[in-house]
């Protein structure tokens, strides 16, 4: 299939780096992890993850709208708002029937849902919320979008665990290349830092403990470390990334300067085990290739790569020997996990996002934590500072549980927007 060149010419984050697109690049790039105690999570065997702090979620949503939305629909929202501002477009003046949303979400209303169960045991039917059901759908963050920016075209709610961001962002990709629609609003969204989440993943093994650093108990902020010989574990994160994509075409008969190109997706599952890597990394691999595949790239044409690097043994090492497998002239790797926690179906979208600003920026942001790289990877991974190098052609991998994995391909543009 002959498609279309898409380009992303909007972009917009909510994180725990910041609550836009500009403050979070600022944060990822001092390589600090944003990892706290969380005092809602008090007596949890995990109480602490990098959170959003320092807003007022329903003034900045505004209206009475608020009241019904779950705090990952908020993100959205925001995030939403953000990129079709960034993209120079106003939902009062298109054509609202060739709009389509694509959000994806992991875990989607599940902390709403916990509340209101909660709500109801203990106090019965009146204490629960009149909108509670609307806070335990995945498609709400889609459908308040298409609420707010009056968009009357397709809505999707994709959900691939960790990887549905870049889900979301392939799915509104093949709409527009199929002329489906004009403008495609899509990236994803998560927010699950509550107690039964939180419990669920310190049972699993998966989530990085206190004790990791011996018997008195170590600082969050220290605890994610990818690609590190001492890794134990994910810290959980939160937030949004949402771009708006149009045919490059299109962005450029109205006079808009692209931040990237979207250049190939790639899709592939494990079939393996529910949260374990295929040990081989053989099908992740092939998703990269099928990325590189759709892009028309060679291996050696990727510049950088933006790896999933979830801090836990057996995910990193599989990704490792992948990246040392695909990509055998090294290009520099980073894992933003480390600084913003593992925002679970909103990782994908965030982390292509920074994808996006390393190309624009010509600056690969550093690993947080990684003093001790693990000796067994012979990959380039960036620390303590972040790399100024030009980048024209990137990746970014997600490789979610169920061995959902999905790999993004990205690219600048010949005429792109300058950076700030």
């Amino acid at each position: 299939m002959n498609r279309p060149a898409i380009a992303v010419t909007g972009l917009g984050m909510i994180t725990p780096a910041g609550h836009t697109t500009d403050t979070t690049w600022e944060g990822v790039c001092r390589g600090d992890s944003f990892a706290r105690t969380v005092p809602e999570l008090h007596g949890c065997a995990v109480d602490f993850a990098c959170t959003v702090t320092g807003i007022d979620l329903d003034g900045a949503v505004g209206g009475r709208s608020a009241f019904r939305m779950g705090r990952y629909v908020k993100f959205a929202v925001l995030a939403a708002r953000e990129a079709v501002a960034d993209a120079g477009l106003d939902p009062a003046r298109w054509d609202g029937a060739r709009v389509a949303v694509v959000v994806g979400t992991s875990s989607g209303g599940s902390a709403g849902l916990t509340e209101q169960a909660v709500a109801l045991e203990r106090r019965g039917p009146e204490a629960t919320s009149p909108s509670g059901i609307l806070l335990t759908i995945p498609s709400m963050p889609a459908a308040e979008i298409a609420i707010q920016m009056k968009a009357t075209g397709p809505s999707l709610a994709p959900c691939t665990a960790c990887s549905s961001g870049v889900t979301a962002l392939a799915v509104a990709r093949d709409m527009l290349a199929l002329g489906q629609c004009d403008i495609a609003i899509a990236g994803a969204t998560e927010s699950i830092v509550f107690p039964v989440a939180m419990t669920g993943f310190a049972r699993s093994g998966a989530a990085a403990r206190r004790d990791a650093d011996g018997p008195e108990g170590g600082d969050p902020a220290r605890l994610c470390r990818p690609f590190a010989a001492d890794r134990a574990g994910l810290v959980m994160g939160e937030g949004a990334a949402i771009m708006v994509l149009e045919r490059a075409a299109d962005a450029r008969a109205r006079g808009a300067a692209p931040r990237a190109l979207l250049a190939g997706t790639g899709a592939t599952t494990d079939a393996h085990h529910p949260t374990s890597p295929h040990p081989s990394g053989a099908v992740a691999q092939a998703a990269v290739d099928a990325a590189l595949r759709d892009a028309g790239w060679r291996a050696e044409d990727v510049e950088h790569v933006n790896a999933h690097g979830t801090s836990t043994p057996l995910n990193d090492a599989t990704e490792a020997a992948l990246i040392g497998r695909a990509y055998p002239h090294r290009p520099p790797v980073t894992a933003p996990k480390g600084v913003l926690g593992h925002c679970m179906g909103a990782a994908g979208a965030l982390e292509a996002g920074l994808t996006v600003l390393t190309l624009q920026h010509g600056l690969i942001p550093p690993i947080a934590n990684l003093d001790t790289p693990d000796p067994g990877f012979a990959i380039d991974c960036v620390t303590k500072t972040p790399r100024e190098v030009p980048v024209r052609r990137a990746v970014s991998h997600s490789f979610g549980f169920g061995g959902q994995n999905a790999v993004i391909a990205l690219e600048a543009p010949q005429t792109a927007r300058q950076a700030p």
